[in-house]
């Protein structure tokens, strides 16, 4: 241990913060804040984040060598205040707002690090989108990549593009705030009536239920120029930081005001929704294939918040002379604490690369013998099975149509679930669409689920080239017979599960598929509306009994609905309407 060089990777203070820990190169632990404070996109400092990383691998802050932060804080302030002064005096009471937490928190960070840890190491900081250049590009299996960041804004640069070679990256060109098109999407994102930041994904699968007719109306709000470079119309876009005023003038500009969160969905919203989809589209498709002009490079990395829109990303795929694509599951901010950590390792330190991300499990995982010691306390009853008849059985459970809570392993690292902390049920019976949505999940009807499937077998139900195992492309479904994870456009937003990265979950698949011929089951995240994915047993378990799941697997315990809702009956949650 004496030898070994610990890299903490910190983001934190705009949202989703997280910690990352890396030694001698190797990814060992990562973990975002919401997990374990249950509060969703938390941003506050990640210290229960930081607290697992260590404590998984057995150390404490004394055997870190430094501490990588994901970007830099000075530089970003001299934005905002920049940008209140442009904008004053019609943001001045958000600039009263903004002032006392920067003032006391957010431009100490590295005073802030060394207090909350009782750190006495150095503390190094990254700019954003390198942050999330190298939280891409240094995990990838590429040796050379272009690479492509593009999110709502760091310090300056709302948009980058570079190349990666070996152990180094060069920031090739920048697009710089107020033009943004991560904004951009957040303001549609608004007015549709979602959470930005946070709601985007929901305009991404509303907009296959509408036609972009608005297309026009939109691209006369940016202007779009040959090489995927944009701007913003100033009239329109004059404050970045009052919503209000946006909403009015969009009124004007569609001739609806902005939809309430609780506001019925009309074709109206579906079709503004298609636009905006279709408007990003075309600007990532031109700013790609100008990248790879650039840089005559068939490899892409791609990261930031707007890497997270799987039909963007696909575009890319179908649209551009790119071959190959590497996006790490925790694409936005919650990442830039991987890459602040392997811009330290490669660009600080100069070392040379050893680490490929082959899988997302990189959270905290918990034994049976720890599942046993939380269950015996609750006083419920399970059944205890061994590996390969706990496969069989919860195939079996899932032909039956039954719904099931899946939690094994490490947590995942990113905001979806892919086989640890996962809602599992059968595609084939389209109604467990509406049933998991409206039951289970809590949420709109509209949001399509994601199909997991053996590596082995993608091309049998879907029309994609090579492996997706993040759920960060869409694929078009090739097959009737898996009508619950089919969107309306003939696509699902796939997963693919190689036997190497998760046996477990691949052995389930396969057992399923053994009994059906359909080794694809949904897969969702762990959750109910509102709430993070699940961390603990605990999580798990309050999120069973609150919800239309039929059987809950926890490691190799499994507890049935029926047997234990005598002492624990199912009440629905009570959930406002503007929660995520």
């Amino acid at each position: 241990m004496v030898n070994d060089i610990y890299i903490l990777g910190i983001s934190c203070y705009y949202h989703d913060s997280a910690a990352v820990l890396i030694k001698n190169g190797q990814l060992i632990a990562a973990a975002q804040e919401e997990r374990f404070t249950r509060k969703k996109h938390d941003e506050s400092f990640p210290a229960n984040a930081i607290k697992f990383c260590l404590a998984y691998e057995g150390i404490n802050i004394k055997d870190v060598s430094c501490v990588g932060f994901y970007d830099k804080p000075l530089l970003k302030f001299e934005r905002i205040v920049e940008s209140f002064i442009k904008s004053w005096p019609q943001d001045y009471k958000m600039f009263i707002r903004a002032m006392p937490i920067w003032l006391k928190d957010k431009l100490w960070i590295k005073n802030k690090i060394k207090k909350e840890l009782n750190y006495k190491g150095p503390v190094y900081f990254s700019e954003h989108h390198m942050s999330h250049a190298a939280s891409a590009f240094f995990v990838s299996p590429f040796k050379g990549a272009a690479i492509l960041t593009v999110d709502g804004v760091g310090e300056w640069a709302t948009t980058a593009f570079g190349l990666g070679r070996d152990n180094k990256i060069d920031i090739i060109r920048e697009i710089n705030y107020p033009d943004s098109l991560g904004l951009f999407y957040s303001f549609f994102t608004y007015y549709l009536g979602f959470k930005p930041n946070s709601g985007e994904y929901k305009v991404m699968g509303l907009a296959p239920y509408g036609e972009p007719i608005y297309e026009d109306k939109i691209r006369r709000l940016i202007s779009i120029f040959p090489d995927g470079s944009f701007k913003l119309d100033r009239a329109i876009f004059k404050s970045f930081y009052e919503m209000g005023d946006i909403e009015a003038k969009f009124k004007n500009i569609f001739g609806r005001p902005k939809r309430a969160p609780d506001d019925k969905l009309e074709q109206f919203h579906k079709d503004l929704a298609a636009s905006i989809q279709k408007v990003t589209n075309d600007i990532i498709v031109m700013m790609a294939n100008y990248v790879y002009k650039e840089t005559n490079i068939d490899s892409l990395c791609l990261a930031g918040g707007v890497a997270l829109n799987c039909v963007a990303n696909s575009q890319i795929l179908k649209n551009t002379p790119f071959k190959n694509i590497f996006i790490q599951p925790a694409a936005g901010d919650a990442g830039g604490a991987l890459g602040a950590a392997y811009y330290v390792w490669h660009q600080v330190f100069k070392n040379e690369r050893n680490f490929v991300m082959e899988h997302a499990s990189w959270g905290p995982k918990f034994s049976n013998k720890e599942i046993k010691e939380f269950l015996d306390k609750k006083k419920v009853e399970y059944e205890f099975m061994d590996h390969g008849q706990l496969l069989k059985t919860v195939a079996a459970l899932i032909n039956k149509q039954n719904v099931v809570g899946w939690f094994q392993g490490r947590m995942e690292w990113g905001p979806r679930a892919l086989g640890n902390r996962s809602i599992l049920a059968d595609p084939r019976n389209k109604g467990n669409w509406q049933r998991v949505n409206l039951k289970i999940k809590f949420r709109e009807s509209f949001r399509p689920f994601a199909p997991s499937v053996m590596e082995e077998y993608v091309s049998e139900f879907f029309d994609f080239p090579f492996p997706s195992p993040y759920m960060l492309f869409v694929a078009g479904v090739k097959t009737d017979n898996i009508p619950a994870v089919t969107h309306v456009d003939k696509t699902a937003r796939l997963q693919t599960v190689s036997n190497r990265s998760d046996s477990l979950y691949h052995g389930l698949l396969e057992e399923f598929g053994h009994l059906t011929g359909c080794p694809v089951l949904i897969n969702t995240s762990f959750n109910i509306r509102g709430e993070p994915i699940v961390c603990t047993p605990e999580d798990a378990f309050n999120t069973f009994i609150k919800t239309d799941i039929d059987y809950l697997i926890l490691g190799n315990f499994v507890l049935d609905k029926k047997v234990i809702s005598q002492k624990y009956p199912f009440v629905k949650p009570e959930i406002s309407p503007d929660v995520d």
